[in-house]
């Protein structure tokens, strides 16, 4: 694996960047489906209370994954 230096500063906007899409996708999907709140959404979807959500319910847990992971790797950064 190679390494390169980056700064700091560069690294957190990329992040914040890379979060701002991830609202925004996350905000789509609620959207799509008169939701605001995403575990509410989930649980309507996996229990069969709104049909057809599969695939966005998948991408939506995605998301949120990935966004957990970068929230995270900012903790990180900030605890150093």
């Amino acid at each position: 694996m190679t390494s390169i230096r980056v700064e700091k500063e560069l690294l957190e906007e990329l992040v914040d960047l890379k979060l701002k899409f991830l609202y925004e996708e996350i905000d789509k999907i609620l959207s799509k489906w008169d939701y605001e709140e995403p575990s509410k959404f989930l649980k309507d979807a996996k229990d069969g209370t709104i049909e057809e959500a599969e695939d966005d319910a998948i991408t939506l847990r995605h998301l949120l994954d990935q966004r957990e992971e970068l929230f995270l790797l900012k903790k990180e950064w900030n605890d150093q």
